[in-house]
């Protein structure tokens, strides 16, 4: 799964250690999330799209692998 969570906290000016204080997570899932070696949980994306104040799928873009239906 891509996501804009790296491109949406670097706008807000806000650091990954402060965004992960604000999620109560550390920092580096903040850090797996942007590099897509980690997918959040359902609760953890509505906090992440809450915080920013848009929808989840503005944030997370699912992408079906081939195969997948």
């Amino acid at each position: 799964m891509k996501n804009k969570l790296e491109q949406l906290r670097k706008e807000r000016g806000i650091k990954q250690e402060e965004l992960a204080d604000i999620l109560q997570v550390s920092r580096q899932t903040i850090g797996s999330l942007e590099n897509g070696r980690y997918n959040p949980s359902i609760v953890l994306a509505f906090k992440i799209a809450r915080y920013f104040g848009i929808p989840i799928e503005e944030i997370f873009i699912y992408e079906e692998e081939k195969g997948e239906k």
